[in-house]
């Protein structure tokens, strides 16, 4: 009871609406130093997504700033009257400046990942429950109570509190090593390297090197003794060797994807009869979107060891191409002619290299034309221009009187549906014809 008789008398005692007013300046001078440097920034497009976001509120910036402003005034405060709403109003801000500094930070690494949404919630009722425990001054009493809480872990004992430490300091420094791979990231591979492959390859060994060394001084924080891990990296081994053989296969294939440069975020391929533009190369697969929105997921091992085409040539330009057969008796150079003007006629198709029309092939009912032409700006879709280009050449063949056969399979079905038809209405005939009497 002496904890709360102490809350109670700070309170009693404590000069309300000055702490409050004193608050409220500390808040509102923190936000206008954040709307002023955020501004500057964005003038130097400098912004950080951690600390700044699109608007003074979204940052870490502001409950920082807001927690130095609260703490300062609440030591000068302390000197001439009891403090309570402060020093409540510190460790909120405290533990504000910590969750907001978290979520910004794993909504910058995981942007899409629903897990560590989670994540970010579990934390942050874990550090609002610390922050209240400390303002009512109950946290003290709560880690006795923790430290009192031992686990057998084979010899050695381990106390409720040791574990709770050790994760909550574990997480911390996952984030503040995701936090320096940003800052590298943006500060150094997005400045000086000007390839997105190659940026994607800085990035992973910066990660996983950055990510390593957390989790190595995470774990001599806890307690843990690394020579123990020499172990587990041969288990570790041996499970590569044989469950995870696939999952290592496909980890090393990006990498070797993105290295060699053969294909890159941004190509056109054809993968399995698949074809689309590599929108990101990861860890273990390569996402490839097609023009219609649909998205594949191939694993990186298909990349290395089946047949992928490159659609998309060194100078970033992709092809496409329309087929068309015509009657076996239509003039040739008028063909050509009309299929190299419905290509022209489209101001998407580049002029070099200029678009080609082959003769490819004697079919059964006619001649076969392949119609070949290129853009530069595949991401802008490919379905309409290439229904521009086909409605074109089939109103110029139209207008120039070229004969269009109809292939074997509509002949086919208009047989079908005539013989169909010829029985039904000769089954009707026969049902209305009177019949003859015996």
């Amino acid at each position: 009871m002496d904890i709360f008789d102490k809350l109670i008398h700070d309170f009693r005692s404590s000069s309300a609406w000055v702490e409050l007013l004193i608050l409220l300046v500390c808040l509102l001078l923190a936000y206008t130093v954040v709307r002023w440097w955020g501004r500057n920034l964005k003038e130097r497009e400098r912004v950080s997504p951690i600390w700044f976001g699109s608007k003074p509120l979204d940052g870490a910036m502001l409950p920082m700033l807001a927690l130095f402003f609260t703490y300062v005034a609440e030591l000068i405060a302390v000197q001439y009257m009891p403090v309570f709403w402060l020093r409540l109003a510190v460790s909120l801000l405290f533990s504000l400046t910590i969750i907001r500094f978290v979520a910004r930070v794993l909504s910058a690494s995981f942007p899409q990942s629903t897990t560590m949404r989670l994540m970010e919630r579990v934390f942050s009722w874990v550090v609002w429950g610390v922050a209240v425990l400390h303002s009512l001054g109950l946290l003290p009493v709560v880690r006795e109570e923790l430290d009192s809480v031992s686990l057998t872990l084979g010899k050695s004992q381990v106390s409720l509190l040791n574990l709770v430490e050790g994760t909550l300091s574990a997480g911390l420094m996952m984030v503040v090593v995701l936090w320096i791979a940003s800052l590298f990231e943006q500060h150094l591979i997005n400045r000086w390297v000007s390839d997105l492959s190659m940026r994607k390859v800085g990035v992973n060994i910066t990660r996983v090197v950055l990510i390593t060394v957390g989790l190595l001084v995470s774990l001599s924080w806890v307690g843990v003794d690394l020579t123990t891990l020499s172990v587990m990296g041969g288990a570790l081994g041996v499970g590569l060797g044989f469950g995870l053989q696939k999952i290592a296969s496909n980890y090393i294939s990006g990498f070797l994807v993105l290295i060699e440069r053969a294909l890159r975020i941004g190509d056109n391929v054809r993968v399995d009869g698949f074809e689309g533009r590599i929108t990101d190369i990861r860890t273990r697969f390569t996402v490839i979107r097609a023009s219609n929105g649909r998205e594949s997921i191939v694993p990186n091992e298909t990349l290395i060891t089946q047949r992928v085409e490159n659609l998309t040539q060194s100078d970033r330009q992709f092809s496409l191409s329309t087929t068309v057969v015509v009657g076996i008796d239509s003039d040739v150079s008028q063909v050509t002619s009309i299929l190299l003007d419905a290509a022209k006629r489209q101001p998407r198709v580049l002029a070099k290299p200029a678009p080609s029309v082959q003769l490819v092939d004697f079919v059964e009912h006619g001649l076969q034309f392949t119609l070949s032409y290129y853009i530069s700006d595949p991401q802008n879709g490919q379905g309409n221009l290439r229904s521009d280009v086909n409605l074109t050449v089939l109103q110029g063949l139209r207008e120039a009187g070229v004969h269009l056969p109809m292939s074997r399979q509509v002949v086919q079905f208009v047989a079908l549906d005539e013989s169909a038809t010829g029985h039904a209405d000769k089954g009707l005939h026969e049902a209305e014809s009177p019949r003859e009497n015996p």
